[in-house]
């Protein structure tokens, strides 16, 4: 095979063209972590919600109006705490919900926080769980959640059209 048309230089530039485009896909992919965590300490459940900061910008301007300013503007950023607070449901086995309270949210670097509290259940077999914040925006937005503090971490994922996750704890109290 005696192709010269091929040099290492063009190679170079087909090779950063890649790059550049892999780049470019990786921020298209619309993800957010959930951690419920069970804390002993307090006996209350502690929900951190962790957006990336590019999308909750992106939301507040589809959700709420064009000049919706995520970064500076504290009425907008409640109301993106308040619009996730009301795409995440806590049910217990009898799908009861549990009443969240919105602690709080705040801009961390690349991330939005959004943060809700409840008191744990004297007895809870399980949890059923929704999260749809940012799904009806999104078809592709993907929210990963962990459970932690009941045994091994648990991930539920939520994508497509999952609606309700469950998560069963054995009794080891």
């Amino acid at each position: 095979m005696t192709t010269k048309s091929f040099r290492p230089l063009q190679w170079g530039l087909m090779a950063l063209l890649l790059i550049a485009t892999q780049v470019v896909h990786a921020h298209q992919i619309k993800a957010a972590i959930t951690t419920v965590l069970f804390n002993p300490r307090t006996e209350n459940i502690e929900v951190m919600h962790r957006f990336n900061l590019h999308d909750a910008e992106h939301a507040v301007k589809a959700l709420f109006d064009k000049s919706a300013d995520i970064l500076d503007d504290t009425a907008t950023q409640q109301a993106f705490a308040d619009y996730v607070a009301l795409r995440f449901d806590l049910l217990d086995a009898d799908d009861s919900p549990l009443s969240l309270k919105t602690l709080g949210y705040e801009v961390e670097g690349k991330f939005f926080w959004v943060y809700q509290e409840t008191a744990q259940p004297p007895v809870l077999g399980g949890l059923k769980i929704r999260h749809d914040a940012l799904r009806d925006l999104w078809p592709a937005q993907i929210n990963t959640l962990n459970v932690e503090g009941q045994g091994d971490i648990k991930t539920l994922t939520f994508r497509d059209n999952v609606e309700l996750l469950s998560v069963e704890f054995g009794h080891h109290h």
